[in-house]
């Protein structure tokens, strides 16, 4: 299963673009509340207003059986991210079961913060730079580099969900979908 945590302050477009990119490619993913608790599915808030009910909430997260985690970002929402327990410990348990960590805009710097770019190519939204601890900052929209894929932010949101898919599927599915969605 692949997690994407949605916590209030989310940028939508960072959240909506990748998610409809892997449910075209046939992913088993969920979305999951920050701060929602069982039978407490209250729309998560985006930083443009926009409610986005979630699939499960942070006590339904099956344990062991996820592949993937994906934080979109938003200033706002990495920052709530980041201060969320049930997050950290999903980063670290996927991390070290060998699944893949990605994150978008702002919400790389959560990734470095929790020492997962030492060594790697990353990339965020410009500004944020300095929170990516250990990382080798690349000029590149989206980059993967071993079990950890970053994009910069809103405008690379197309790219980084087929990253993601060709991170679990192929270069080739993913360029399938590329092709089913572009119209030039």
């Amino acid at each position: 299963m692949i997690i994407m945590f949605l916590a209030d302050g989310f940028e939508e477009g960072e959240a909506i673009v990748p998610l409809d990119i892997l449910r075209r490619a046939g992913a088993d993913i969920k979305t999951v509340g920050v701060g929602r608790q069982r039978d407490s599915k209250a729309p998560v808030r985006g930083s443009h207003g926009i409610d986005v009910t979630p699939d499960l909430c942070e006590d339904e997260i099956p344990d062991g059986m996820t592949e993937m985690v994906i934080l979109p970002g938003g200033k706002v929402g990495s920052d709530n991210l980041y201060a969320s327990a049930v997050v950290r410990d999903t980063l670290l348990a996927v991390n070290e079961s060998g699944g893949c960590l990605a994150a978008i805009c702002a919400a790389p710097y959560i990734l470095g913060e929790y020492g997962y770019l030492e060594g790697k190519r990353a990339v965020c939204y410009p500004g944020f730079e300095s929170r990516l601890k250990g990382a080798v900052i690349s000029d590149a929209q989206v980059v993967t580099d071993g079990n950890v894929i970053t994009a910069e932010g809103m405008g690379a949101a197309h790219e980084f969900g087929l990253a993601l898919v060709a991170k679990l599927y192929g270069k080739e599915r993913a360029d399938k979908i590329a092709s089913e969605i572009r119209y030039r």
